[in-house]
């Protein structure tokens, strides 16, 4: 998919490092160089933001404007350490998991993905389906149910994904996420929200009937934090930095040969310092981009997801925000404030955030499932890959190998998130359930990925090892993100109400 289609003919020739080539960091390198940080935003903007956001604004004012600085200062880490150790060993998070005893986090990756793959996927498509539902009602009066649309968007992104046409939908996915993010930010100066509700960002607040919105914010923005695992799984693919040489590395004895059923965590780990100087610089400038796509793509994320709150704040609360025609209810903010010519621009954002979200999971949900399945079944390891150009006859009839995994994932997906929306026809109560279900299964992500980058990564390594005041804000961040996993799990199931109502 992406990161295979990014950069899989970029790979090492057997020699020298010597003739690496530097990746231009100046800005439109950057941007030519930017990935895996740019695809995950992509993946969180479209639910979170075009459905939960608005929700929270419609519901309950500015009420819940707290969560969202929250959900991005204190899960900024659980992101950005399974960038750092991709970028650091040129290996998974997933590859790193599997040195646990008894391979238990695989496991329960595995487990959690499997779930995700039906119920989460089921919320991504019914909100792309949404933004179709109520455009072929309300402008051609055709009287299709949502989950037929979901149909539709599913077999398509599957079809794109599977026969490699990915490079023209990700363009136009770009150019019209782009035009939302232009449309949002300009109606919201049309009218923006009073200095006074600024404030709001400093005061919690638990209005009665909001705990499944809170659970969706922490969940689910600027996305679940089981996608950092996707997220690593791209950057290994894309075959840049430190991902680039590792098997070179592994065959010339400058890092230990990694076996998912023999290898210790510490066989990951690879020092740079052996490196020479200009492979350094190599790894490092690619680790240096990683990070800027990554925060690039958080900032951004952080901006939409506040404006669509207030937006909703300003002009549709108070209001439920719910239904089939919730894109409509929506799109009203566009054609209330300036005209209705905003509707037409935002519709077609409005697609192109929620498809993306629904196409990028089809594609990282199964690379996942395919992970844990080559680092649990010895028949799997023995086919590992997904990328076209390692693909051998055996990869493709053998019905254990990694890639197969993968596309029977994917057809289980598109299947069971079908079958769920048309037995539960409300889109923004799956968006939001869905947005809790990553929220719960958050916390122990969050605490292998820093663990692993803390205990693999050499403390010699200046350059990739996260200094002294990063590790204590990440530890700090774990901690604040779980205790707020438990007030919400003893507010719901054991009806304990620490804060608010």
């Amino acid at each position: 998919m992406t990161a295979e289609n990014a950069a899989t003919s970029d790979r090492e020739p057997a020699g020298t490092y010597d003739k690496l080539p530097l990746p231009d960091t100046g800005p439109r390198g950057l941007l030519r160089h930017f990935g895996p940080g740019l695809i995950l935003m992509m993946t969180g903007i479209g639910t979170s933001h075009l459905v939960t956001a608005p929700a929270a604004g419609g519901r309950f004012g500015y009420a819940l404007l707290w969560c969202i600085p929250v959900a991005y200062i204190f899960k900024y880490y659980g992101f950005e350490m399974a960038f750092r150790f991709t970028n650091a060993t040129g290996r998974s998070m997933l590859d790193a998991y599997t040195t646990a005893p008894g391979k238990w986090p695989v496991w329960y990756v595995l487990i959690t993905t499997v779930i995700q793959c039906a119920l989460g996927q089921a919320g991504r498509l019914a909100a792309a389906a949404a933004v179709l539902f109520y455009v072929f009602s309300e402008y051609l009066q055709l009287g299709l149910p949502s989950w037929a649309y979901g149909l539709g968007l599913g077999v398509l992104s599957v079809g794109i994904i599977l026969y490699g046409r990915y490079a023209a939908v990700e363009i136009a996915t770009k150019v019209l996420a782009g035009l939302l993010f232009v449309s949002t930010v300009g109606v919201y100066l049309f009218e923006p929200a009073p200095l006074g509700a600024m404030g709001r960002f400093f005061v919690v607040e638990t209005p009665e009937g909001s705990w499944l919105i809170i659970a969706a914010f922490l969940g689910l923005l600027p996305t679940g934090i089981d996608v950092s695992l996707q997220a690593s799984e791209w950057g290994k693919a894309k075959r840049a930095g430190m991902g680039r040489i590792r098997e070179q590395l592994e065959r010339e004895g400058l890092a230990r040969r990694f076996d998912p059923f023999a290898s210790r965590s510490a066989d990951l780990a690879v020092d740079v310092s052996k490196l020479p100087a200009h492979a350094q610089e190599y790894c490092r400038r690619w680790f240096r981009i990683g990070l800027w796509d990554f925060t690039l793509g958080h900032i951004v994320s952080f901006v939409l997801a506040v404006i669509f709150l207030l937006l909703a704040a300003v002009w549709l609360y108070p209001s439920e925000v719910a239904g089939n025609a919730v894109i409509g209810e929506i799109a009203r903010i566009f054609t209330d404030s300036i005209g209705p010519g905003m509707m037409l621009i935002f519709l077609l954002g409005a697609f192109a955030a929620t498809f993306s979200t629904a196409f990028n999971y089809f594609d990282g949900w199964p690379r996942v499932v395919a992970a844990c399945c080559r680092n649990l079944f010895r028949s799997t390891a023995a086919l590992p890959g997904i990328a076209a150009d390692q693909l051998t006859a055996a990869h493709r009839r053998t019905l254990v190998s990694e890639y197969n995994i993968y596309r029977l994932t994917m057809a289980y997906s598109l299947v069971a998130a079908v079958l769920i929306m048309a037995g539960l026809p409300r889109p923004v109560f799956l968006v939001l359930v869905s947005s809790a279900l990553a929220f719960f299964i958050a916390p122990v992500i969050f605490f292998l990925n820093v663990y692993y980058c803390v205990t693999v990564i050499p403390r010699s390594d200046k350059a990739f090892y996260p200094s002294a005041p990063v590790r204590a804000f990440a530890w700090l961040s774990f901690v604040v993100f779980t205790g707020l996993t438990a007030v919400v799990i003893m507010a719901r199931v054991f009806g304990v109400t620490l804060v608010g109502g």
